[in-house]
């Protein structure tokens, strides 16, 4: 299931694993989409794969499993590492190469 997870997020250069039900998803969506980026959105509620495509995720290192953002195909996190990265103002450079011109 890792490779499944690895595919999609290398499709997408910014991609977000999530479930409808995360108020945080939602929260880091919404930044993605006020600093000018459209992320792929992936809600594991709504997959049946989705339980295995979470239990994957945390085997990835992600310490919550939801929201899961990749950047670019790398594993960025969850809320706390981009929020952490928001506030050093180094998120910014990770998107600047999926920002519209």
């Amino acid at each position: 299931m890792a490779d499944k997870v690895q595919q999609m997020s290398s499709e997408h250069g910014v991609m977000i694993f999530s479930k409808s039900t995360c108020c945080l998803c939602y929260a880091v969506t919404i930044l993605f989409r006020d600093l000018g980026v459209d992320p792929y959105v992936h809600e594991l509620d709504h997959d049946s794969d989705g339980k295995d495509m979470e239990k994957a995720l945390m085997r990835m290192g992600c310490n919550a499993s939801v929201p899961a953002v990749f950047i670019g195909g790398k594993l960025v996190g969850s809320t706390n590492e981009v929020m952490s990265l928001h506030l050093k103002g180094s998120l910014i450079q990770l998107l600047k190469p999926y920002l519209p011109d």
